[in-house]
């Protein structure tokens, strides 16, 4: 007899329970991506990558138990972490003075 957990179990479920498992296991590993660097472009791809895996694991959790309204959270949090990452990335171009707001010493905006 398996402990289920009282889980839904019907043929293909152990396909879903894998897929979550590797999931987590490529999450963490992002995880330790992003606190290792080098770089902090390094540490933003690492994070977008466990946003994208958290979008995949709310789909997979949506079919598992039936839930077709967990895909609607899995696409505003796609949008979110697209944004946000763009964001972050605007952000560091700006910072480290390559961003297209840079200005020589003329005065003019360098766009050529």
């Amino acid at each position: 007899m398996k402990w289920t957990a009282g889980l839904p179990r019907y043929p293909g479920t152990d396909v879903y329970y894998a897929v979550i498992i590797a999931l987590i296991t490529t999450m963490g590993l992002a995880l330790i991506r992003a606190i290792l660097g080098p770089t902090v472009y390094d540490r933003v791809l690492a994070v977008n990558m466990i946003g994208t895996k958290t979008v995949l694991l709310l789909s997979v959790i949506s079919f598992l138990f039936g839930r077709p309204d967990f895909l609607d959270l899995a696409l505003a949090y796609a949008l979110i972490n697209f944004i946000g990452v763009l964001a972050v990335l605007e952000f560091f171009t700006v910072r480290a003075g390559e961003g297209p707001d840079k200005v020589d010493n003329d005065g003019e905006a360098d766009g050529s």
